[in-house]
């Protein structure tokens, strides 16, 4: 009865979430005296797994698979979980996830934790910590069924190295057909995506025009940031609606948040919470963004990025 752990990947690389919810299942199985089995799906390197705790790897190749169908594959994790007889299941807190979650729990009668940060406090009772009122607050939460299934939020546990020795077993899972078909996927292959930054610099109405981007998409570049928006930036289109971050758009759970000419609507703040560290920088010392930050900058966008992006290039060409 190992800890069952769901390990994305994509374009057959794992997801830097994967190695985050392995670490975190290596972390609870260490409780329960047990140990850790991942599942993947069209991943190649899945001894990388082992780096991070996982003891055995279910590897499910099938061409079927290879967009993301969340019917199908919270299909295929309720087949491993019951060949593996597991009672914690963990997946982490990415948009697909968050999709397959309920799915699956539905599909194994299973109690479901999302938006968890730390490991149990306790497993009899399970007790898990998690975000609660759009990350304004913390809650203790139990989960009294026999199956347990808890999403890990992004950034939260962290990944750590905990070396196992990893066997791979192929496993094929039956694959019901539900109705969906993948036309095409269009994807931005040559930028960092929100989903998977460490470093999000956004913009807002501040910026004054679109062609004024080129600073954000500078910063970002020497940060190796993504970059993203507000909403009423992707509203009157001088950004795609990908990039826009929020209560409404993209939540976002980075190590750093730069905000540079965003306010801070509420509804902003909310999806940007769960972030590390913010900063801002804006021209008005009243923005409501100054009272959610960690760092403030008050002055011209205009005149404070590019001072900045100036010191970043001189304190890399040191290193």
């Amino acid at each position: 009865m190992s800890v069952l752990v769901y390990t994305e990947s994509e374009q057959g690389k794992f997801k830097k979430v994967a190695l985050e919810v392995a670490s975190y299942a290596k972390a609870v199985a260490n409780q329960l005296g047990t140990t850790v089995t991942a599942v993947s799906i069209n991943a190649s390197n899945t001894s990388e797994l082992g780096k991070y705790g996982v003891d055995k790897v279910l590897q499910v190749t099938n061409s079927q698979l290879e967009n993301f169908n969340a019917n199908a594959y919270a299909n295929v994790i309720k087949q491993a979980v019951e060949k593996e007889s597991a009672k914690v299941v963990i997946v982490s807190s990415s948009i697909n996830s968050k999709y397959l979650a309920p799915l699956l729990a539905i599909g194994l009668d299973a109690g479901y934790a999302s938006n968890v940060v730390a490991a149990p406090t306790s497993t009899s009772p399970f007790t898990v910590k998690r975000t609660a009122f759009t990350n304004k607050a913390f809650e203790m939460c139990q989960i009294n069924t026999d199956v347990k299934l808890i999403g890990v939020s992004k950034n939260a546990y962290g990944v750590f190295e905990n070396s196992a020795s990893a066997s791979a077993e192929e496993f094929s899972p039956s694959i019901p057909n539900f109705g969906v078909t993948v036309k095409s996927v269009d994807k931005a292959t040559d930028k960092v995506t929100i989903a998977d930054a460490e470093i999000v610099v956004s913009g807002g109405r501040g910026l004054k025009g679109p062609e004024n981007w080129g600073i954000i998409e500078e910063l970002a570049e020497v940060l190796g940031a993504a970059t993203a928006c507000s909403k009423p930036v992707s509203d009157l289109g001088w950004r795609p609606h990908s990039e826009h971050v929020g209560q409404t758009g993209k939540p976002v759970a980075s190590n750093l948040y730069i905000a540079i000419g965003i306010s801070g609507a509420i509804q902003h703040l909310a999806g940007i919470n769960a972030s590390k560290v913010k900063v801002v920088i804006n021209t008005d010392p009243e923005a409501p963004f100054f009272k959610a930050a960690d760092y403030g900058v008050v002055g011209d966008a205009f005149e404070v990025v590019p001072k900045f992006i100036e010191k970043l290039k001189a304190f890399k060409a040191q290193q």
